[in-house]
């Protein structure tokens, strides 16, 4: 099973964009994928058009915000076909308070004891999650193997990919299994000046790492109103194409 998380220390770069079109991409193909949302705001389950009563809190805690115990497989809820979800929303901010208060030794380590799935019951573990750098944040990169990037093509993106930077290497001190294995530019627009010389210098910088850019368009807020994933709102646009390119990436890797 491959854990990625798509991380990034600024908002507005296209995480959840990414990290739903990607579960989706991949499970319409056959691969089996769980996709978690560590966001407050709950943007996953809106993108996907799901009503979630339970998601990451109750699945952790193995109890509701009101004390009650709970069925922790209960508050994975199915998304489309060889998709599940555990949504975030605001029970997120209770969630790490309690980690906070765990002892040092096990604080960062609460998901990857817990995301535990039975052999062979997953291919893929996907991590949206959330801007900044909070206990929550450094519990999913304890959790995953891999990091996927998305930098939007705007300079104040290059700040917060230079911070986060300093977050990634944090946490590699404490999981030395973790890579930063994507950058994923993100609003690509070739009639804007800037967006090409950033998109140039992230080439430059990221020549392993750097996959196909995902184009400015309408289709992409489109499609998450309407909560469906690219591929099934407009499934010939330039933004489906751009993910269609970064999930055959993905998928070439699984054979490395």
């Amino acid at each position: 099973m491959r854990k990625i998380a798509v991380a990034m220390a600024k908002g507005g770069v296209g995480k959840t964009t990414t990290a739903v079109n990607l579960a989706f991409g991949l499970s319409r193909l056959g691969r089996r994928v769980l996709l978690v949302d560590g966001d407050t705001q709950d943007q996953a389950s809106r993108f996907l058009g799901v009503k979630t009563d339970m998601g990451l809190y109750e699945f952790v805690t193995g109890e509701t915000d009101g004390g009650r115990a709970v069925d922790r497989a209960a508050a994975i809820t199915r998304a489309r076909e060889n998709l599940w979800l555990l949504s975030g929303g605001i029970r997120l901010v209770e969630l790490k308070h309690r980690l906070g208060e765990q002892p040092r030794d096990i604080r960062h380590s609460m998901l990857t004891r817990s995301l535990v799935p039975k052999k062979n019951s997953l291919d893929y573990l996907i991590f949206d999650c959330p801007p900044g750098w909070d206990v929550l944040s450094v519990n999913i990169l304890m959790a995953v193997e891999e990091v996927l990037c998305p930098v939007a093509l705007q300079a104040p993106s290059l700040e917060g990919l230079k911070t986060f930077f300093g977050y990634l290497m944090s946490a590699q001190r404490q999981n030395t299994d973790l890579q930063l294995r994507y950058i994923l530019p993100t609003m690509y627009d070739r009639r804007v000046g800037q967006s090409e010389r950033i998109h140039r210098q992230l080439r430059r910088l990221f020549q392993k790492q750097i996959c196909v850019p995902i184009p400015y368009t309408v289709r992409l807020p489109e499609s998450a109103e309407r909560g469906k994933s690219v591929f099934e709102y407009r499934t010939n646009s330039t933004a489906s194409a751009g993910y269609r390119k970064l999930i055959e990436r993905i998928l070439q890797d699984e054979k490395a």
